[in-house]
């Protein structure tokens, strides 16, 4: 009997070290893909999009494309981050070959522009197994002329009276949505400082 017990822990051992490799050579599956994805934005943890995405990750809205490297695609997620999203999944689909999830998402700026939540459906597209491509494919009972009204009176009051931040609509940069963040204290705080 003691003769049997060595070469029972040896395949003991091996059947061991094969479940513990195939579990670590398991590739998430799509959806699991997403939603490591939004987490990552959710939790500011850009390392864990990074695993999520190709080496390059495209962002379409209409006919505005984005194209990132994964080192570039950093400087967009450290501006969002200065808002402080708050992601929420309202709904996932799969069409077959993409995924479409609809996303709300609470921020500063969003609370601003008179549209928090913002809600979009998106479709994800995947190349070797990673996130390549997310398309914005609608917006969600958004009231853009609430938007546009706020963003127009914020960029032109902080034109006339804060110049210095002048032009953070347009730099997408951390600096930028510091700035944003920035002129919309200013904006709001403006009747105690007197420059309404």
């Amino acid at each position: 009997m003691k003769n049997l017990l060595p070469p029972l822990h040896r395949i003991l051992f091996v059947f061991i070290l094969v479940v513990i490799t195939s579990c670590a050579d398991k590739q998430p599956t799509e959806k699991e893909l997403i939603a490591e994805y939004y987490q990552g934005f959710q939790n500011a943890d850009y390392n864990q999009i990074k695993a999520t995405i190709a080496d390059s990750l495209t962002l379409t809205e209409a006919d505005y494309i984005m194209p990132f490297s994964k080192e570039s695609f950093y400087g967009h997620f450290k501006w969002d981050s200065v808002f402080q999203p708050v992601y929420k999944k309202v709904d996932l689909q799969n069409t077959g070959e993409q995924y479409v999830v609809e996303i709300a998402v609470s921020s500063k700026r969003f609370a601003f522009l008179k549209n928090d939540p913002l809600v979009s459906r998106q479709r994800f597209y995947f190349k070797s197994g990673k996130i390549s491509r997310v398309e914005n494919v609608e917006f969600v009972d958004t009231d853009w002329e609430k938007w546009t009204t706020q963003r127009e009176s914020l960029v032109n009051w902080t034109a006339v009276n804060h110049p210095e931040l002048d032009g953070f609509i347009n730099d997408l940069t951390m600096q930028g949505a510091i700035n944003y963040v920035k002129a919309i204290e200013l904006y709001e705080n403006r009747e105690l400082d007197g420059t309404e």
